[in-house]
C-alpha cells in the first residue's frame, strides 16, 4: 500500500468485530513501531500488548471514572455520549510507554524533556498505519489517568503510559472526519 493512500484511507475505529489478531501480525505491527525516529536513537518506547478480558475490564473501568470526571469538571454535555465500550471489544489492544530518562538533549533545554513522548507518537502513528495497510482499523486512546493505569498495568513508576492502541477488525464501515485545508494551517516564511 502507497504511504499516502494509507494516511488519507486509515480511520479511527470505534466498533471491532471479535475476531483475534494473529501474533505474527501484531509483531509485523511493532515491527513498524520500533522504526520510528527518536532523539538519539533513544528507542524510548516500550510496549504491553493485551488481550486478556479481565485487564481490558480493567482498562475499561478506568476509561469510564475518566470519562464521568471530565463531564462534571467540564460541563461538555457531548461527553455523556461518548462511549468508551471499544476498549474493552478491541481484539488486542497496544499500551505504548515511554522512558523519559531517554528523552534527548532536549532534557537540557528550558522547556525540554518531551522528546521521548514526541518519539512515542511517532511509534504510535507507524502503528496506526500497519495495522490499516495490514487490513486492520485502530484508535489512539488516552482517555486515562497515568497513576492508575501503571497500576493496572504493572508499569515501573518513572515510565509513562502514553497511549493505548485499540486494534482490530472494522465492524462496519468508518466514516470520514473532515480536514482543514493545509494553507489553513501553514505558514511560510520566505
Amino acid at each position: 500500500m502507497d504511504v499516502f493512500t494509507a494516511i488519507r484511507g486509515r480511520r479511527s475505529c470505534r466498533n471491532f468485530l471479535p475476531e483475534p489478531v494473529s501474533q505474527d501480525t501484531i509483531e509485523k505491527i511493532l515491527e513498524a513501531a520500533i522504526w520510528a525516529p527518536s532523539p538519539l536513537n533513544t528507542q524510548p518506547w516500550e510496549f504491553i500488548v493485551i488481550t486478556n478480558e479481565e485487564v481490558k475490564k480493567k482498562i475499561f473501568s478506568e476509561a469510564e471514572r475518566c470519562r464521568k470526571w471530565a463531564i462534571e469538571k467540564s460541563g461538555w454535555k457531548w461527553l455523556g455520549s461518548y462511549q468508551v465500550d471499544f476498549v474493552q471489544s478491541a481484539p488486542v489492544i497496544i499500551v505504548v510507554i515511554g522512558d523519559p530518562k531517554k528523552t534527548g538533549v532536549d532534557m537540557f533545554q528550558e522547556e525540554g524533556g518531551v522528546g521521548y513522548q514526541h518519539a512515542c507518537a511517532a511509534a504510535i502513528q507507524n502503528i496506526h498505519l500497519a495495522a490499516h495497510a495490514l487490513g486492520l482499523s485502530s484508535i489512539w486512546f488516552t482517555f486515562f489517568d497515568k497513576k492508575p493505569m501503571r497500576e493496572i498495568l504493572g508499569i515501573d513508576p518513572a515510565k509513562t503510559p502514553l497511549a493505548l492502541v485499540c486494534l482490530g477488525k472494522a465492524d462496519g464501515d468508518i466514516s470520514r472526519t473532515p480536514r482543514k485545508d493545509v494553507k489553513e494551517k501553514t505558514t511560510y516564511l520566505r
